[in-house]
């Protein structure tokens, strides 16, 4: 994947941070410091959130639950807009929005995603990252959100922990500009190397109520699984990632040829 190195922003408070600038696509690279995708904000100190505002971002779009927002909002610069997108607002059965639980009874909530649970609950997460409606919604908000030219300066979209509602949004947003599946797959899977050594302190209470980081992994971490039944569900539904951003996400073609040339 070209430019992985500097696609990386060094804050330590908002965790897998990076820029979704300096990939490859037929007509170019895709453009630096228009677009960033990162964890929860919720514990930026002041200084990283000079930082961020620093980087030029005016406008957060924030995929998580109302649950999620009201127990860890968002510590922003008052020149930085949030924008609340829940994707997952008409599922009740979402492991993604449920990381939370982890940090109040680590063992329980181990134990019910035991025997490959986990796997198979978060695959069905990311199908409804592409069918549920307030997915569709949402996403589409997003993308109509980047074109709106009201809106100046770069645009970063996060949920709780980066990987899963946002790594679809850069999945789908970086296939739409153009960029190739085997980029797409490097940005996703970085999570896993810039995410999870944030998640140390997780990791040590776990193993403080008897729970091995090796069953959490799949939890806290990514997997190309996940990412393949996002885009099965994709294909099957919408046969191509232009036929899911006109038909699943209502762009006009229009507007998909506006997003491409803002990221290329």
């Amino acid at each position: 994947m070209t430019g992985e190195p500097s696609r990386r922003v060094q804050i330590q408070s908002a965790p897998n941070l990076r820029d979704l600038g300096g990939l490859v696509t037929p007509d170019g690279p895709t453009k630096s410091g228009v677009v960033y995708r990162s964890a929860t904000l919720s514990s930026l100190t002041d200084a990283d959130a000079s930082a961020l505002a620093a980087l030029g971002v005016r406008t957060v779009y924030d995929l998580r639950t109302a649950d999620e927002v009201q127990a860890a909002p968002d510590r922003l610069p008052e020149q930085i807009e949030r924008v609340p997108l829940d994707v997952l607002a008409d599922s009740s059965l979402s492991v993604a929005a449920r990381l939370g639980d982890l940090s109040g009874d680590p063992r329980a909530f181990a134990a019910s995603l035991a025997g490959g649970q986990a796997e198979r609950l978060f695959e069905e997460t990311y199908r409804d990252l592409v069918r549920l409606p307030s997915a569709l919604a949402g996403y589409r908000a997003f993308l109509l959100g980047l074109l709106d030219e009201s809106r100046e300066g770069a645009a970063l979209f996060h949920c709780t922990t980066g990987k899963d509602r946002t790594g679809w949004a850069a999945a789908s947003l970086l296939s739409v500009a153009g960029v190739g599946a085997d980029d797409v797959y490097a940005d996703y899977l970085q999570t896993n190397t810039d995410l999870l050594p944030a998640l140390e302190p997780v990791f040590r209470q776990a193993e403080e109520h008897g729970v091995d980081r090796e069953v959490l992994m799949p939890v806290l971490g990514v997997r190309e699984s996940y990412l393949d039944a996002a885009f099965a569900q994709m294909r099957a539904q919408f046969g191509t990632i232009e036929g899911y951003a006109t038909d699943g996400l209502g762009l006009s073609g229009d507007e998909l040829a506006r997003l491409r040339a803002l990221l290329v």
